[in-house]
């Protein structure tokens, strides 16, 4: 499975990068924003997405939003990180069909946990 990690934070990617390495996932592209992550979309065959809402140029939302609008990418799972724990960030998050939420900071547990949960979901 090919991951696509979005953040503007290069510290944040690395994050995420390393807990995903830590339980056995190298296949990793990853991309500063929601244009750059459209760029990498187009490029790669991407599996799954672990994307930041806040980032400039285009958000984590919009990225969402325009993966899935598209016929090719519709189905691709979306887990959301992001500082924004509001209630009513999270409803907005999963109206824009966001497959999962987590809210920084988090553990490589708890990141492998809506992972899995969200691969198990696919498969049904």
């Amino acid at each position: 499975m090919k991951f696509l990690v979005v953040d503007d934070s290069p510290t944040m990617r690395r994050i995420v990068i390393n807990a995903l390495k830590s339980f056995g996932i190298e296949d990793i592209v990853e991309a500063e924003d929601g244009q750059d992550a459209l760029t990498k979309l187009q490029q790669n065959k991407i599996d799954f997405v672990i994307t930041d809402w806040n980032m400039p140029n285009m958000t984590g939302l919009d990225l969402t939003k325009t993966i899935r609008n598209s016929e090719q990418w519709k189905n691709i799972p979306i887990l959301m990180v992001t500082t924004r724990g509001l209630k009513e960030d999270i409803i907005q998050a999963l109206q824009a069909k966001v497959n999962n939420y987590i809210v920084k900071p988090f553990t490589p547990q708890v990141l492998k946990e809506k992972i899995m949960a969200i691969l198990q979901a696919n498969q049904k």
